[in-house]
Order: structure tokens, then C-alpha cells, then sequence
């Protein structure tokens, strides 16, 4: 297997502009597949320094060979979030018998461990609700990016409230916590090249040839940010195929939506010992031109079973060994097994 490694001196000339193109809408669902589809919207109450209302949707969506698509499992999940991303209240359809200690959590790894602990048989089960509540931590990190489509200097609003020390402590803590953002890259430098991030158009998730492909959103007029993902399952050739999605975007003031990370991921499992047999990630949208560098090191998580995905990502590919979006898109794979279990069903 190959093993991951780093950049030992990221240099700017070495790669070209940050991607800008989405691969959105999502591709109509094939005959024979299972998709599941996973949100969470966030909009703010009184503005960028109040009350966050976190609205997670999941569905697990069939497509027979012959016969009516149909939902096989959904979810749903509110929660409230204090400015310093601590959940003041949270319920979810269906819920989990300890949720509601998740209130007093902040977001963060530390949420995911707690979750692990509190309500293993959520991750074990493969429950449509676990990525929702998954998500809480990275969404609530980067969702303030929403508010520099709304003002252009959202940064220097933030230093003020939050005073110059603090601030240029918070950022400088950004070096080396993933590849894009490793000491000497351009994005840590305020003359980077990177004023178009937010350019990108993130598109529209959903299919006008197959509008049944994603589940509903919520409408929320101002400032909001989403995280969505999709991934497609199906067998073929006696392989288990996969077409999985990831995108971080934002409404734009004037209509449509920003996007500010986006992935595509295709892969190839063998449906009896689910090891990862393939994996192609592609980069479509990245705030820096280095962040596709990660990559490479991702390919070195072929030969893992599925089932094992989530605790190897962090193990090879933490820090600046990875993308912290990408690896975010890998860890959902393993979801796959519980997928593909209804592909059986199908025909």
C-alpha cells in the first residue's frame, strides 16, 4: 500500500490556479442503485455574530430495475448553535435515545468522539441521521465563510470583534492543519492570488432530468451555507460501484449559490470483502491553488475495507498528509456497506 507523504517545501510555481468548475447538477440516478443524499443547511437569526439554526435532511433513495423508485430510510435534524458553537438545543426524526446530550457540546472533533461514545449504534447501524450530525463540527467551523459574499470585509469586522491579538492568533494557527494550507503555501499569505475564492458557481444539486434525485432543502432568504453530499451505489461487472459528492457552498445576495470546496469521488469495492479496490478523487472546487496536492496521498487508502475507511483517514491522512474537505468526503464511504446491502433488493 502506498504510504502517504508531504510536500517537504510547497513551492506557488509548482502548481497552477485553484479549481473553479463544479461537476453540479448530480448525475440522473441509474436503474439498479441506491442513493443517499445528505444536507445541512445553516442560516443565521441576528446576524453573523448570533444564534445559528443548523437544519441537517438525509434520505436513502432506491432505484429498482424494474418498478418505482422509492425512500428507504430519511432523517431529519434541528439544532441551535451560540456563536461560540456550542449547541444549545437539538432534536432529530427519528432520534436517538441520548441525543439531547449533545446540548453543551461544541463543534469540533471533540463532538465526534462524543457521539461515538454516546450513540455507537448509530455509526454501526449506517443510520441516514449519523452524517447529518457528523457534519455539525466542520459545517459549524467554516460556515462564517457565508457572510463574505455578504460583506466584503467580513475579516476585518471579525478582527475587531474579536480583537487584533486573538485574531492574528487564530489564524496563524491555520499553518500546517491540512496540505492547502502548509507553511510557505499561498494560502497563508495575504498576497496568495486567491481574492476570487467564492467565485465559482456552485450550480444546482439537483437534476432537472431527474428531479426526484435529491431530497428537499429548506428556503432561508438571507445569508446561509450548506454541506451536501451525495453517493451513488450500484453493482456492475460483479463490482461494487460508487459516485460520491461533496460540496461546501453559500447563497449569493443577488441569487444562486458560491461554492468554496467541492469534490467528486469514484470508486471500486469488491462486494464480498468491501476492500477498496479503486479510488479517483477529483478536485472541482478549492480556495487555493496547492489544495489539490492531496490527492496523491488519498490513493494510499486503497486496499482498506470500507468498513475501516473512517479510522484510516485519520490515521494517514491528518494534518498536512491531507485535505481536511477531502478527507471529510472519504470518511463518508463508509456508509457504503449499508448501502449496497439493499442493492440485493433491486432487481
Amino acid at each position: 500500500m502506498t504510504r502517504p507523504t508531504t510536500l517537504p517545501n510547497p513551492s506557488t510555481p509548482m502548481w497552477p490556479s485553484a479549481p473553479r468548475s463544479t461537476a453540479n447538477p448530480a448525475p440522473p440516478r441509474r436503474a439498479g442503485s441506491v442513493r443517499r443524499t445528505s444536507s445541512i443547511d445553516v442560516e443565521w437569526l441576528e446576524g453573523i455574530d448570533g444564534t445559528r439554526i443548523l437544519h441537517g435532511r438525509a434520505r436513502d433513495y432506491a432505484t429498482p430495475l424494474h418498478g418505482d423508485a422509492r425512500t428507504i430510510a430519511a432523517a431529519r435534524m434541528e439544532a441551535t448553535m451560540a456563536p461560540d458553537r456550542s449547541i444549545t438545543a437539538i432534536n432529530a426524526t427519528p432520534a436517538p435515545a441520548r441525543l439531547d446530550e449533545l446540548v453543551g457540546q461544541r463543534g469540533g472533533r471533540h463532538l465526534r468522539v462524543t457521539m461515538a461514545q454516546i450513540m455507537p449504534e448509530l455509526i454501526a447501524s449506517g443510520a441516514p441521521l449519523y452524517l447529518p450530525l457528523d457534519d455539525i463540527s466542520g459545517t459549524s467551523l467554516i460556515c462564517v465563510w457565508a457572510w463574505s459574499l455578504w460583506d466584503q470585509d467580513w475579516l476585518g469586522g471579525a478582527r475587531l470583534r474579536m480583537g487584533p491579538e486573538e485574531f492574528d492568533a487564530m489564524m496563524s494557527q491555520r499553518a500546517n492543519v491540512c496540505w492547502g494550507l502548509q507553511t510557505g503555501n499561498s494560502g497563508l499569505s495575504s498576497a496568495g492570488g486567491h481574492a476570487d475564492i467564492g467565485a465559482a458557481d456552485a450550480g444546482d444539486l439537483v437534476n432537472p432530468a431527474d428531479p426526484d434525485g435529491w431530497h428537499g432543502f429548506p428556503v432561508i432568504p438571507n445569508a446561509s451555507f450548506r454541506r451536501a453530499r451525495r453517493i451513488d451505489v450500484w453493482r456492475e461487472a460483479g463490482l461494487l460501484h460508487i459516485d460520491s459528492a461533496f460540496q461546501d457552498s453559500a447563497a449569493r445576495p443577488g441569487g444562486g449559490r458560491a461554492a468554496l470546496h467541492e469534490y467528486r469521488l469514484t470508486a471500486i469495492a469488491d462486494p464480498v470483502s468491501q476492500v477498496l479496490l479503486s479510488l479517483d478523487p477529483e478536485p472541482r472546487v478549492l480556495p487555493f491553488r496547492e489544495c489539490p496536492g492531496a490527492v496523491d496521498n488519498a490513493r494510499g487508502l486503497i486496499g482498506t475495507p470500507l468498513t475501516e475507511i473512517r479510522t484510516n483517514v485519520l490515521a494517514q491522512l491528518r494534518g498536512p498528509a491531507g485535505c481536511t474537505h477531502l478527507n471529510d468526503a472519504l470518511r463518508a464511504l463508509a456508509e457504503v456497506p449499508v448501502l449496497a446491502a439493499h442493492l440485493e433488493c433491486l432487481s
